[in-house]
Protein backbone atom coordinates (compact mmCIF):
# COMPACT_ATOMS: atom_id res chain seq x y z
CA UNK A 1 0.00 0.00 0.00
CA UNK A 2 1.20 3.38 -0.64
CA UNK A 3 0.11 7.27 0.43
CA UNK A 4 0.33 9.92 -0.74
CA UNK A 5 0.85 10.18 -4.39
CA UNK A 6 -1.58 10.08 -7.11
CA UNK A 7 -4.14 7.19 -8.84
CA UNK A 8 -3.22 7.28 -12.50
CA UNK A 9 -4.19 4.94 -15.37
CA UNK A 10 -7.91 3.74 -16.53
CA UNK A 11 -10.58 3.55 -14.10
CA UNK A 12 -12.16 0.03 -14.85
CA UNK A 13 -14.48 -0.41 -11.35
CA UNK A 14 -15.54 -0.03 -7.69
CA UNK A 15 -15.20 -2.69 -5.68
CA UNK A 16 -16.44 -2.51 -1.58
CA UNK A 17 -16.48 0.66 -2.60
CA UNK A 18 -12.68 1.81 -3.88
CA UNK A 19 -11.78 2.45 -7.09
CA UNK A 20 -10.09 0.58 -9.30
CA UNK A 21 -7.23 1.66 -11.97
CA UNK A 22 -5.31 -0.43 -14.78
CA UNK A 23 -1.99 1.18 -15.26
CA UNK A 24 -1.34 1.61 -19.01
CA UNK A 25 1.74 -0.35 -18.52
CA UNK A 26 -1.04 -3.38 -17.43
CA UNK A 27 -2.27 -3.47 -21.14
CA UNK A 28 1.22 -4.28 -22.25
CA UNK A 29 1.79 -7.19 -19.43
CA UNK A 30 -1.63 -8.39 -19.94
CA UNK A 31 -0.92 -9.09 -23.68
CA UNK A 32 2.08 -10.75 -22.72
CA UNK A 33 1.11 -12.57 -20.35
CA UNK A 34 -1.83 -13.78 -22.55
CA UNK A 35 0.88 -14.60 -25.18
CA UNK A 36 3.45 -16.13 -22.93
CA UNK A 37 0.34 -18.46 -21.36
CA UNK A 38 -1.39 -19.55 -24.45
CA UNK A 39 1.98 -20.92 -25.79
CA UNK A 40 3.17 -22.32 -23.14
CA UNK A 41 -0.14 -24.59 -22.72
CA UNK A 42 0.04 -25.31 -26.66
CA UNK A 43 3.68 -26.90 -25.96
CA UNK A 44 2.13 -29.15 -23.01
CA UNK A 45 -0.76 -29.53 -24.26
CA UNK A 46 0.01 -30.01 -28.64
CA UNK A 47 -3.32 -31.45 -28.76
CA UNK A 48 -5.49 -28.76 -27.88
CA UNK A 49 -6.17 -26.34 -30.79
CA UNK A 50 -4.62 -22.13 -31.25
CA UNK A 51 -8.49 -21.48 -30.23
CA UNK A 52 -8.27 -23.35 -26.85
CA UNK A 53 -4.64 -22.61 -25.80
CA UNK A 54 -5.19 -18.28 -26.45
CA UNK A 55 -8.69 -19.15 -24.73
CA UNK A 56 -7.18 -20.60 -21.81
CA UNK A 57 -4.28 -18.50 -21.68
CA UNK A 58 -6.82 -15.10 -21.97
CA UNK A 59 -8.89 -16.86 -19.07
CA UNK A 60 -5.99 -17.96 -17.26
CA UNK A 61 -4.16 -14.10 -17.01
CA UNK A 62 -7.79 -12.63 -15.89
CA UNK A 63 -8.17 -14.82 -13.41
CA UNK A 64 -4.08 -14.25 -11.99
CA UNK A 65 -4.88 -10.87 -12.72
CA UNK A 66 -8.20 -10.95 -10.33
CA UNK A 67 -5.95 -12.64 -7.54
CA UNK A 68 -3.66 -9.29 -7.57
CA UNK A 69 -6.67 -7.51 -7.45
CA UNK A 70 -8.39 -9.83 -4.26
CA UNK A 71 -4.49 -9.47 -2.68
CA UNK A 72 -4.59 -5.94 -3.08
CA UNK A 73 -8.49 -6.16 -1.48
CA UNK A 74 -7.69 -7.62 1.21
CA UNK A 75 -5.13 -5.01 2.19
CA UNK A 76 -7.72 -2.33 1.93
CA UNK A 77 -10.40 -4.27 4.35
CA UNK A 78 -8.12 -4.56 6.97
CA UNK A 79 -6.57 -0.61 6.68
CA UNK A 80 -10.70 0.09 6.29
CA UNK A 81 -11.16 -2.18 9.68
CA UNK A 82 -8.88 0.46 11.37
CA UNK A 83 -10.56 3.71 10.06
CA UNK A 84 -7.78 4.53 7.11
CA UNK A 85 -9.42 5.39 3.85
CA UNK A 86 -8.63 3.02 0.74
CA UNK A 87 -8.67 5.96 -1.86
CA UNK A 88 -7.81 3.36 -4.71
CA UNK A 89 -6.22 0.43 -6.39
CA UNK A 90 -4.51 0.35 -9.26
CA UNK A 91 -2.63 -2.29 -11.32
CA UNK A 92 0.19 -2.28 -12.56
CA UNK A 93 3.35 -3.65 -14.90
CA UNK A 94 4.15 -5.64 -11.57
CA UNK A 95 1.14 -6.02 -9.44
CA UNK A 96 -1.12 -3.90 -7.58
CA UNK A 97 -0.85 -0.81 -5.08
CA UNK A 98 -3.86 0.22 -3.00
CA UNK A 99 -3.38 4.50 -2.46
CA UNK A 100 -4.48 5.50 1.45
CA UNK A 101 -4.91 8.36 2.98
CA UNK A 102 -2.45 8.35 5.98
CA UNK A 103 -0.22 5.75 7.22
CA UNK A 104 -1.58 3.29 10.02
CA UNK A 105 -0.40 4.91 13.57
CA UNK A 106 0.53 2.08 15.59
CA UNK A 107 3.11 -0.57 14.70
CA UNK A 108 0.44 -3.23 14.72
CA UNK A 109 -1.76 -2.14 12.48
CA UNK A 110 0.83 -2.13 10.11
CA UNK A 111 1.55 -5.19 10.51
CA UNK A 112 -1.95 -6.74 10.24
CA UNK A 113 -2.53 -4.57 6.90
CA UNK A 114 0.63 -6.18 5.30
CA UNK A 115 0.79 -9.57 6.43
CA UNK A 116 -3.04 -9.39 4.57
CA UNK A 117 -2.13 -9.67 1.52
CA UNK A 118 0.37 -12.74 1.42
CA UNK A 119 -2.61 -14.92 3.47
CA UNK A 120 -4.95 -13.71 1.02
CA UNK A 121 -2.58 -14.75 -1.69
CA UNK A 122 -1.72 -18.35 -0.04
CA UNK A 123 -5.04 -19.32 0.60
CA UNK A 124 -6.12 -18.17 -3.00
CA UNK A 125 -3.00 -20.65 -3.86
CA UNK A 126 -4.44 -23.73 -1.96
CA UNK A 127 -7.92 -22.34 -3.18
CA UNK A 128 -7.20 -23.11 -6.69
CA UNK A 129 -4.92 -26.26 -6.20
CA UNK A 130 -8.03 -27.97 -4.09
CA UNK A 131 -10.77 -27.13 -7.22
CA UNK A 132 -7.98 -28.26 -9.73
CA UNK A 133 -7.76 -32.20 -7.74
CA UNK A 134 -11.74 -31.95 -8.41
CA UNK A 135 -11.21 -32.13 -12.38
CA UNK A 136 -8.33 -34.91 -13.17
CA UNK A 137 -9.04 -35.91 -16.19
CA UNK A 138 -9.66 -32.09 -18.24
CA UNK A 139 -6.38 -30.52 -19.06
CA UNK A 140 -8.93 -27.82 -19.52
CA UNK A 141 -9.71 -27.12 -16.60
CA UNK A 142 -7.07 -28.69 -13.99
CA UNK A 143 -3.98 -26.57 -16.03
CA UNK A 144 -4.85 -23.33 -15.66
CA UNK A 145 -5.80 -23.81 -11.86
CA UNK A 146 -2.85 -25.35 -11.48
CA UNK A 147 -0.67 -22.63 -12.90
CA UNK A 148 -2.79 -20.21 -10.96
CA UNK A 149 -2.14 -22.23 -7.48
CA UNK A 150 1.75 -21.95 -8.21
CA UNK A 151 1.23 -18.05 -9.30
CA UNK A 152 -0.53 -16.91 -6.44
CA UNK A 153 1.72 -18.97 -3.98
CA UNK A 154 5.07 -17.58 -5.69
CA UNK A 155 3.35 -13.76 -5.18
CA UNK A 156 3.11 -14.66 -1.62
CA UNK A 157 6.68 -15.88 -1.32
CA UNK A 158 7.73 -13.01 -3.45
CA UNK A 159 5.93 -9.94 -1.06
CA UNK A 160 7.25 -11.69 2.25
CA UNK A 161 10.76 -10.32 1.06
CA UNK A 162 11.62 -8.05 3.69
CA UNK A 163 12.12 -4.90 1.29
CA UNK A 164 10.18 -2.10 1.32
CA UNK A 165 7.79 -1.53 0.01
CA UNK A 166 6.58 -4.99 -0.54
CA UNK A 167 4.60 -6.46 2.10
CA UNK A 168 7.40 -8.43 3.84
CA UNK A 169 9.03 -4.80 4.22
CA UNK A 170 6.29 -3.37 5.80
CA UNK A 171 6.40 -6.41 8.35
CA UNK A 172 9.82 -5.64 8.62
CA UNK A 173 8.87 -2.03 9.51
CA UNK A 174 6.29 -2.80 11.63
CA UNK A 175 8.30 -5.00 13.61
CA UNK A 176 11.58 -3.10 13.68
CA UNK A 177 8.57 0.32 14.80
CA UNK A 178 7.49 -1.60 17.45
CA UNK A 179 10.97 -2.84 19.19
CA UNK A 180 12.22 1.17 18.55
CA UNK A 181 8.80 3.34 19.02
CA UNK A 182 10.47 5.38 15.76
CA UNK A 183 8.86 5.47 12.43
CA UNK A 184 11.24 7.08 10.70
CA UNK A 185 13.89 4.75 11.69
CA UNK A 186 11.70 1.92 10.93
CA UNK A 187 10.96 3.72 7.27
CA UNK A 188 15.15 3.60 6.63
CA UNK A 189 15.65 0.59 8.04
CA UNK A 190 13.37 -0.97 5.64
CA UNK A 191 14.23 1.25 2.68
CA UNK A 192 17.58 0.51 3.06
CA UNK A 193 16.82 -3.44 3.17
CA UNK A 194 14.26 -2.66 0.36
CA UNK A 195 17.64 -1.72 -1.96
CA UNK A 196 19.61 -4.14 -0.93
CA UNK A 197 17.23 -6.95 -2.47
CA UNK A 198 16.08 -4.49 -5.36
CA UNK A 199 20.20 -4.09 -5.85
CA UNK A 200 20.22 -8.19 -5.85
CA UNK A 201 17.07 -8.74 -8.49
CA UNK A 202 18.94 -6.60 -10.57
CA UNK A 203 22.20 -8.40 -10.46
CA UNK A 204 20.64 -11.54 -10.86
CA UNK A 205 19.13 -10.54 -13.57
CA UNK A 206 21.94 -9.02 -15.27
CA UNK A 207 23.96 -12.05 -14.45
CA UNK A 208 21.71 -14.26 -15.78
CA UNK A 209 22.20 -12.75 -19.65
CA UNK A 210 25.55 -14.16 -19.78
CA UNK A 211 23.96 -17.68 -19.30
CA UNK A 212 21.84 -16.78 -22.07
CA UNK A 213 18.70 -17.35 -19.74
CA UNK A 214 16.88 -14.32 -20.99
CA UNK A 215 13.81 -14.74 -18.96
CA UNK A 216 14.90 -13.73 -16.09
CA UNK A 217 15.17 -9.99 -17.51
CA UNK A 218 12.35 -9.27 -15.54
CA UNK A 219 13.78 -9.43 -12.49
CA UNK A 220 16.05 -6.47 -13.49
CA UNK A 221 12.53 -3.95 -13.96
CA UNK A 222 11.17 -5.23 -10.95
CA UNK A 223 14.21 -3.93 -9.03
CA UNK A 224 14.48 -1.07 -10.72
CA UNK A 225 10.95 -0.49 -9.11
CA UNK A 226 11.81 -1.41 -5.84
CA UNK A 227 14.74 0.80 -5.93
CA UNK A 228 12.91 3.31 -6.93
CA UNK A 229 9.60 2.57 -4.17
CA UNK A 230 12.39 2.16 -1.63
CA UNK A 231 13.81 5.81 -2.11
CA UNK A 232 10.37 7.21 -2.13
CA UNK A 233 9.74 5.56 0.85
CA UNK A 234 12.47 7.18 2.63
CA UNK A 235 11.91 10.80 1.08
CA UNK A 236 7.97 10.45 2.27
CA UNK A 237 9.96 9.95 5.88
CA UNK A 238 12.30 13.17 5.23
CA UNK A 239 9.28 15.38 4.46
CA UNK A 240 7.27 14.02 7.81
CA UNK A 241 10.24 15.00 10.02
CA UNK A 242 10.75 18.58 7.82
CA UNK A 243 6.41 19.12 8.56
CA UNK A 244 6.93 18.12 12.17
CA UNK A 245 6.02 20.53 14.76
CA UNK A 246 4.38 23.06 11.56
CA UNK A 247 0.33 23.95 11.59
CA UNK A 248 -1.32 25.25 9.03
CA UNK A 249 -1.79 29.01 10.64
CA UNK A 250 2.16 28.98 10.13
CA UNK A 251 2.33 28.87 6.27
CA UNK A 252 -0.93 30.40 5.56
CA UNK A 253 -1.27 33.05 3.61
CA UNK A 254 -3.16 35.77 5.67
CA UNK A 255 -4.27 37.61 2.26
CA UNK A 256 -7.83 35.90 1.72
CA UNK A 257 -8.81 37.93 -1.74
CA UNK A 258 -12.72 37.75 -2.49
CA UNK A 259 -14.85 38.42 -5.64
CA UNK A 260 -18.52 38.87 -6.10
CA UNK A 261 -20.45 35.66 -7.24
CA UNK A 262 -21.75 37.69 -9.95
CA UNK A 263 -18.44 38.38 -11.93
CA UNK A 264 -18.59 36.85 -14.99
CA UNK A 265 -15.51 34.26 -15.89
CA UNK A 266 -13.85 37.01 -18.40
CA UNK A 267 -13.49 39.46 -15.64
CA UNK A 268 -12.59 36.91 -13.31
CA UNK A 269 -9.81 35.71 -15.35
CA UNK A 270 -8.57 39.49 -16.00
CA UNK A 271 -8.32 39.72 -11.65
CA UNK A 272 -6.51 36.14 -12.10
CA UNK A 273 -3.68 38.17 -14.80
CA UNK A 274 -3.59 41.30 -12.95
CA UNK A 275 -3.16 40.10 -9.25
CA UNK A 276 -1.40 36.32 -10.05
CA UNK A 277 -3.69 34.84 -7.33
CA UNK A 278 -5.21 31.72 -8.64
CA UNK A 279 -8.15 30.97 -5.83
CA UNK A 280 -10.72 33.17 -4.26
CA UNK A 281 -13.28 33.32 -1.51
CA UNK A 282 -16.39 34.17 -3.65
CA UNK A 283 -19.09 36.42 -1.52
CA UNK A 284 -22.89 37.17 -1.98
CA UNK A 285 -23.21 40.25 -0.46
CA UNK A 286 -21.55 39.67 3.24
CA UNK A 287 -22.26 36.15 3.20
CA UNK A 288 -19.86 33.70 1.93
CA UNK A 289 -20.54 31.66 -1.52
CA UNK A 290 -18.27 29.34 -2.50
CA UNK A 291 -14.67 29.28 -3.56
CA UNK A 292 -13.80 29.97 -7.01
CA UNK A 293 -10.26 28.83 -8.81
CA UNK A 294 -7.95 28.76 -11.95
CA UNK A 295 -8.78 24.53 -12.12
CA UNK A 296 -12.55 25.58 -12.18
CA UNK A 297 -12.46 28.76 -15.09
CA UNK A 298 -10.16 25.96 -17.56
CA UNK A 299 -13.26 23.77 -17.79
CA UNK A 300 -15.32 26.04 -19.47
CA UNK A 301 -14.60 27.08 -22.91
CA UNK A 302 -12.85 30.27 -23.80
CA UNK A 303 -15.54 31.24 -25.59
CA UNK A 304 -18.48 31.11 -23.20
CA UNK A 305 -16.41 33.49 -20.47
CA UNK A 306 -18.40 36.15 -21.24
CA UNK A 307 -21.91 34.20 -21.02
CA UNK A 308 -21.07 32.78 -17.50
CA UNK A 309 -20.43 33.89 -14.00
CA UNK A 310 -18.62 33.12 -11.17
CA UNK A 311 -21.43 31.36 -9.31
CA UNK A 312 -22.03 28.80 -12.08
CA UNK A 313 -18.68 26.89 -11.79
CA UNK A 314 -17.06 28.06 -8.48
CA UNK A 315 -17.24 25.02 -5.88
CA UNK A 316 -19.87 25.55 -3.82
CA UNK A 317 -19.60 26.95 0.05
CA UNK A 318 -21.15 22.98 1.07
CA UNK A 319 -18.44 21.23 -0.84
CA UNK A 320 -14.99 23.06 0.20
CA UNK A 321 -12.57 21.33 2.08
CA UNK A 322 -12.02 23.16 5.66
CA UNK A 323 -8.80 23.32 7.53
CA UNK A 324 -8.23 24.55 11.02
CA UNK A 325 -5.29 26.88 11.79
CA UNK A 326 -4.04 24.26 14.64
CA UNK A 327 -4.29 21.20 11.94
CA UNK A 328 -0.52 19.33 11.47
CA UNK A 329 0.79 20.74 8.19
CA UNK A 330 1.64 17.04 7.29
CA UNK A 331 -1.96 16.28 7.34
CA UNK A 332 -2.98 19.02 5.78
CA UNK A 333 -0.89 17.90 2.83
CA UNK A 334 -2.01 14.63 3.24
CA UNK A 335 -5.88 16.37 2.51
CA UNK A 336 -4.78 18.26 -0.37
CA UNK A 337 -2.92 14.99 -2.16
CA UNK A 338 -5.84 12.91 -1.48
CA UNK A 339 -8.49 15.18 -2.48
CA UNK A 340 -6.16 16.14 -5.81
CA UNK A 341 -6.16 20.34 -4.86
CA UNK A 342 -4.33 22.75 -4.31
CA UNK A 343 -5.18 25.35 -1.97
CA UNK A 344 -7.50 24.90 0.90
CA UNK A 345 -8.85 27.68 3.09
CA UNK A 346 -8.64 27.88 6.72
CA UNK A 347 -11.49 28.26 9.23
CA UNK A 348 -11.09 29.92 12.56
CA UNK A 349 -14.74 29.17 14.89
CA UNK A 350 -15.21 32.30 16.98
CA UNK A 351 -16.69 31.46 20.51
CA UNK A 352 -20.46 32.40 19.50
CA UNK A 353 -19.67 29.07 16.51
CA UNK A 354 -19.19 31.83 14.14
CA UNK A 355 -16.67 30.56 11.11
CA UNK A 356 -14.63 33.06 9.77
CA UNK A 357 -11.66 32.35 6.96
CA UNK A 358 -8.57 33.61 8.51
CA UNK A 359 -6.09 32.46 5.66
CA UNK A 360 -5.63 30.07 2.72
CA UNK A 361 -2.74 27.02 2.42
CA UNK A 362 -1.66 26.32 -1.09
CA UNK A 363 0.36 23.48 -2.07
CA UNK A 364 3.32 25.73 -3.61
CA UNK A 365 3.25 27.35 0.39
CA UNK A 366 4.06 23.95 1.87
CA UNK A 367 6.95 23.12 -0.81
CA UNK A 368 8.39 26.39 -0.22
CA UNK A 369 8.59 25.15 3.59
CA UNK A 370 10.05 22.13 2.53
CA UNK A 371 12.71 23.10 0.59
CA UNK A 372 13.83 26.20 2.74
CA UNK A 373 14.23 23.81 5.51
CA UNK A 374 15.63 21.39 3.18
CA UNK A 375 18.61 24.29 2.24
CA UNK A 376 18.82 25.31 5.55
CA UNK A 377 19.77 21.90 7.50
CA UNK A 378 21.71 21.19 4.75
CA UNK A 379 23.60 24.59 5.52
CA UNK A 380 23.74 24.06 9.15
CA UNK A 381 25.24 20.72 9.04
CA UNK A 382 27.98 21.92 6.89
CA UNK A 383 29.04 24.15 9.70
Amino acid sequence: MEQMSQAQGIRVGRILGIPIYVDFSWVLIFAAFCFILSQQFKLDHKEWTSAESWGVGIATSLLFFTSVVLHELSHSAVAQAYKIKVLSITLFIFGGLARISREPTKAIQEFNIALAGPVASAVLGGFFYLVSLFFPGNAMISAPLQYLSWANLVLAVFNMLPGFPLDGGRIFRAIVWGATKDFSKATRVAGASGKLIAYALIAYGLGSLFTKNYDNIWFVLIGLYLLNAAQMSVAQVTIRETLAGLHAADVMSLEVPTIPANMSLEEYSNEVLRTGRRVHIVTMGDRLAGLMNVAALNQVPRDEWNMNSVQAVMVPRDKIIWAAPEEPLLRLLERLMAADINQMPVVSYGEDGSAHIVGIVSRDAILRVLQTRSELGAALSHR
